[in-house]
């Protein structure tokens, strides 16, 4: 299977959406995807880009991406996180997701960081399975923290001194 995996450009910006929209679907969350396609273009390759993303490509179709942005450990220094691996339905389990997975370790290993880190859903076994196979450590232990916006104006209008 000639699958070719490439760095994502503005052109790829609709197809990019529409996978985000199918693991959205996938997780029973469609409702909570906030995202058009001018966020997609203008955040992943506008002025000052926030994230890249890496795309599979077969028979000119995008069928997987690999959707990352760079962070900071206190503890190790730069390093990346993996928002997104996709690969669309008809597609899994034909070794795209690997590839995927490959592109982006060698780009956040050519670009010195040291770790590369994402989540996973608890219940996403075969997702679980296929991180465990590949060497990644899934942590336990730890608890994903997040504020939504309006729990972000709350948090400000509450503590504003």
């Amino acid at each position: 299977m000639d699958v070719v995996i490439r760095l994502a450009d503005i052109n790829d910006s609709e197809e990019i959406l529409k996978l985000i929209k199918e693991l959205a679907e996938f997780e029973n969350e469609l409702e909570k995807v906030e995202l058009n396609l001018m966020d997609i273009k203008n955040d992943g390759f506008g002025k000052n880009p926030i994230f890249k993303c890496f795309v599979a490509e077969y028979t000119d179709s995008i069928v997987g991406i690999a959707l990352f942005y760079p962070r900071y450990s206190t503890w190790k220094g730069p390093t990346f996180h993996l928002e997104d691996l996709i690969v669309t339905k008809t597609m899994k389990g034909k070794g795209i997701g690997t590839k995927l997975l490959y592109a982006f370790v060698n780009y956040a290993k050519n670009e010195g960081v040291k770790r590369v880190e994402w989540e996973v859903l608890d219940w996403n076994k075969k997702a679980i399975d296929f991180y465990n196979k590949n060497g990644a450590v899934i942590f336990n232990d730890w608890k994903i923290v997040k504020m939504s916006s309006k729990s972000m104006i709350n948090f400000l209008a509450k503590n504003k001194s």
